[in-house]
């Protein structure tokens, strides 16, 4: 037997496709794809990912967008609810005020000795001290006698007669103290007005 019969034709297929660029044709099918097929779908596949990845970063951004908005939302209705609740209790304080100004009054107008002397003086103290610590919490008496009637500080309560030293729309008398807090008016003054 000689060498050549126990030779089997062998024929080697380079699929690199780096190596059979030269052997291509012109060029024109080297040029078409110059990446395996595998290759073209793997980074197909990678700019699907890409792109669904983008689009899950951009829902996530809204969705935080809205999350703070909701926050900041909800931030403010607090303090809103937390000002008008605040606004409630001093207004109620208001009365404990008004019956401290009507004590003094009372006994003011009583005849008395030392002794009403000495009540008046406490409970005058007394009512100072409640509207010092009022004013601590941003809340001004509305001074309003002797004033022009304003309808959005003052209550009109009864007309009285107008005269020569007072002038029609002028205020004569307060029935009850008006309070502002800041520049809102926590309670109108309610007010009697002197009318021609």
């Amino acid at each position: 037997m000689s060498d050549k019969e126990y030779e089997i034709p062998v024929k080697v297929i380079d699929r690199r496709w780096w190596a059979n660029q030269d052997a291509k044709e012109g060029g024109t099918a080297a040029q078409s794809s110059l990446k395996p097929t595998y290759v073209e779908e793997l980074e197909q596949k990678l700019a699907e990912k890409d792109k669904q990845l983008q689009d899950a970063v951009a829902r996530y951004r809204g969705a935080a967008g809205e999350f703070e908005e909701s926050r900041a939302r909800l931030r403010r209705e607090i303090s809103k609810d937390i000002e008008r609740g605040r606004r409630e209790i001093l207004a109620d304080l208001l009365d404990v005020v008004d019956n401290l100004d009507r004590a003094v009054d009372a006994a003011r107008a009583s005849t008395g000795g030392d002794r009403l002397d000495a009540l008046i003086q406490g409970v005058d103290i007394v009512r100072r001290q409640f509207l010092a610590k009022l004013e601590g919490f941003g809340v001004k008496r509305i001074e309003s006698e002797g004033q022009p009637f304003d309808p959005s500080v003052h209550e009109a309560i009864s007309a009285v007669p107008a005269s020569d030293s007072v002038p029609d729309g002028t205020i004569v008398g307060v029935i009850r103290h008006g309070y502002r807090i800041g520049e809102d008016v926590l309670r109108p003054a309610s007010v009697a007005v002197a009318k021609s």
